[in-house]
Formats: structure tokens, sequence, C-alpha cells
């Protein structure tokens, strides 16, 4: 992960990471995402019953550049959790479906509802 402290828009999306467990860079916000993409993931951590911090990069275009080179991912949504990258939208979608994305949290100490998360599953098998 590049972490330019020099660079401010990199210096603010540490400040976010460092400052809250969960994050999604997205377009939009929870709770009006401007993207399908960023409307998936919001959705299924909304739906797990996930605390998030939504970051709309449409509001500064510094912020929704450099997330990018932040993570050295060319995409959006972007999703930290614990300080660390964990992926987009079809990275997301897949942990998920597999439970990895709940293994992730347990192991990370983030509150989730296992039990919404097996109906993602059971309603995708």
């Amino acid at each position: 992960m590049t972490t330019t402290t020099t660079d401010p828009a990199h210096a603010a999306i540490k400040a976010e990471i460092d400052a809250n467990d969960v994050v999604l860079f997205m377009k939009g916000t929870k709770t009006m995402p401007q993207c399908g993409f960023s409307s998936r993931v919001a959705a299924i951590l909304n739906y797990m019953e996930v605390p998030f911090k939504d970051v709309n990069v449409l509001a500064d275009p510094a912020i929704r550049d450099g997330v990018k080179s932040f993570s050295d991912w060319p995409t959006i949504p972007q999703l930290y959790v614990k300080g660390e990258f964990v992926g987009g939208c079809d990275i997301i979608t897949e942990m998920v479906l597999s439970g990895e994305l709940d293994e992730t949290f347990r192991t990370k100490g983030v509150a989730f509802n296992a039990e919404a998360a097996e109906k993602i599953r059971e309603t995708n098998a």
C-alpha cells in the first residue's frame, strides 16, 4: 500500500482508515449510492449490520483519484477493515458468498449479523 504522507489526499484517506474500523470509499453514500457497484457493497454491509464509515469519493476529486493510488487498486468502491484493504465489489461479493468476509470480520473483531450473512448465501446458492 502506498502511503505518501506528503500527499494531502493520501493523508486524508489514511486518517479515515485509522479513525474507523470499517471504511467504504464509494460513489455516493451508504443511504444513497450513486453507482451499482457501490450500491452492492453498501447493501451487503448494511444487510449484515456492519457499522461502517462511508466516504463519498464523488464529493472530492482528490480523494477519488487518491484512493486508487493509495491502495494500488484501480476501481471504486474500496473496502478497508481495521486498516487493511480488503477489495472492491467483485471481491467483496465473492467473499460474502464463500463466508470469507464473515471470517475477516470475526478475526478483526468487527461486529456483524451472521444470520444475515447466511441468508445472503442461501439466497444466492
